[in-house]
């Protein structure tokens, strides 16, 4: 990466920074992305010196980070941000063979960055609990249901029936018990909010596992599409939480993946024994 793009890269991010704070309400939160704007503008001021240009920011990663912070939040779209830059900063040895007072810009960056948006306090991360608790226990719990559906019944009307009656008890008990649990907890987020959260996420994730079968007409087709949308829907949310929490998202991917085709296995078996037993036939 040549050092005119380092220095594009540094207005860019000030504007991004500045143009966030500009529309955060929260003080804190716009006190933490003022300093990260300064920061940026203060590191593109020092490798002008050394360019002698001034360079015009790229439009387009601009117009990219704020329309995911809008969509899935600063602490997200911040973070992403970041590790993108991490991967571009392995490039910079050459450039700092040749200037190497980039460096101390470089290790300004690696510290500063990560301490100021691990200080970031948005309201939407203290119900990531609540967010994985309503999607994990509907990926396993629904996906191994539909699974069981499957091979007892062999209809997609009566499975996908069954399913939203099933999906939708199962989401107002989620919420139900998210809301008994965080209340007893006592925690800093509100019992209405992570019952909601849980429930509305137990829905949405049902939605989209049921849908085959609304659609198609073979159970076993509509059963494979449903595992494909579990594994979309657990790569998604896997990969916000551990960019948004900083977590292993391999090791949580594969251990979500491997949990759901386990019980989906036995649910297939359950069902097949159930068929075989009460000698259901439809």
């Amino acid at each position: 990466m040549e050092i005119i793009e380092l220095q594009q890269n540094e207005i860019t991010e000030y504007l991004i920074y500045s143009n966030l704070a500009k529309g955060i309400k929260d003080q804190h939160n716009r006190e933490v992305l003022n300093r990260l704007a300064q920061e940026e503008y203060s590191h593109y001021e020092r490798l002008k010196r050394i360019t002698g240009k001034d360079v015009t920011p790229n439009k387009s990663k601009i117009w990219f980070y704020l329309i995911i912070v809008k969509i899935l939040g600063i602490t997200f779209g911040l973070k992403l941000m970041e590790s993108g830059e991490e991967l571009a900063q392995k490039s910079y040895s050459s450039i700092v063979q040749r200037y190497p007072e980039i460096d101390s810009i470089i290790n300004d960056e690696k510290s500063h960055e990560k301490e100021l948006l691990d200080i970031l306090d948005e309201e939407r991360l203290k119900y990531v609990g609540s967010i994985v608790l309503g999607l994990s226990d509907a990926l396993v719990e629904f996906t191994g249901t539909l699974a069981g559906f499957t091979f007892a019944l062999r209809n997609t009307s009566l499975i996908a029936l069954t399913g939203i009656i099933t999906g939708i008890a199962a989401s107002l008990s989620m919420a139900a018990s998210e809301y008994l649990s965080t209340k007893a907890e006592g925690e800093e987020k509100s019992p209405i909010k992570a019952s909601l959260t849980t429930g509305m996420t137990y829905i949405f994730a049902v939605f989209f596992l049921i849908l085959p079968y609304v659609i198609l007409k073979n159970c076993f087709v509509a059963f494979s599409f449903t595992l494909l949308f579990a594994v979309i829907l657990v790569l998604f949310f896997t990969f916000y939480i551990s960019v948004a929490k900083n977590l292993d998202f391999k090791k949580r991917f594969l251990e979500m993946i491997a949990i759901i085709f386990g019980v989906s296995i036995v649910s297939f078996g359950i069902g097949l024994l159930v068929r075989l037993f009460f000698g259901v036939e439809i």
